[in-house]
């Protein structure tokens, strides 16, 4: 999912940088007034742990890759907000020192996986989860909720992934109608993006969703976010 230099115009990545700076700037504020020491080993380690697991790329038709990102176990864990910047700095770690990501395309990049997953995965986790009085923790509503979250978060960030890349034919070409940018329509782009998650990938985060938040609530169930916070 990770969009490289050279398949987005500037029509398209300039916005998306200044959307990802606005959502950087608030999750900023918000993680200074509301994120307490004891979530902050948590914090750093969510990062590396997402910068690990989306190190596994498999390259997928459309110029780029497909791989879970493990932002809604983070979303759940510590919330969106925070998600957004350990999230997107993994992101941004990978494309300089790695090259995994292009430069130009950071903010698309950011928005697409640590501003619309984590909060697309929270809130169906929200969603699904239910009244905690009447769903205890650890009931097996709540592990399918947790499995729909990562689900349908990764695969809302490949679709909106996809919707980039097709808009590219229509917004940059040359003077002969070349496209300048992603070659690929939206009737291709999309299918590739959103059908390679939702048949792999997404199940993949969504596993390690469940996976990950059994082990938080037998171990640290206080500091799940998602568990203990009413309203983001």
């Amino acid at each position: 999912m990770h969009i490289p230099d050279g398949y987005l115009s500037p029509q398209t990545y300039v916005p998306l940088y200044g959307a990802s700076f606005v959502f950087w700037s608030v999750a900023i504020k918000k993680m200074k007034r509301e994120l307490s020491a004891k979530h902050v080993p948590y914090l750093a380690m969510s990062a590396a742990f997402s910068f690990v697991i989306m190190m596994f790329n498999i390259p997928i038709p459309g110029g780029t890759t497909g791989h879970a990102v493990g932002a809604g176990i983070i979303a759940i864990l510590l919330g969106p907000w925070t998600a957004v910047i350990a999230v997107s700095v993994a992101l941004i770690i990978q494309a300089i020192v790695f090259g995994d990501g292009g430069i130009t395309a950071i903010g698309a990049n950011c928005f697409n996986m640590a501003v619309v997953i984590p909060f697309v995965s929270y809130w169906v986790f929200k969603l699904l989860r239910g009244n905690p009085g009447a769903n205890p923790i650890g009931g097996t509503r709540l592990y399918v909720a947790a499995f729909l979250s990562g689900y349908v978060g990764l695969s809302a960030g490949a679709l909106i992934t996809g919707v980039e890349f097709g808009i590219q034919p229509l917004i940059a070409v040359g003077p002969g109608g070349r496209p300048l940018y992603a070659p690929y329509p939206l009737s291709v782009a999309v299918p590739a993006m959103a059908l390679e998650h939702m048949l792999l990938f997404s199940v993949v985060e969504g596993v390690v969703t469940v996976l990950l938040l059994k082990y938080l609530i037998k171990h640290e169930s206080g500091l799940v976010y998602a568990l203990t916070v009413k309203e983001a």
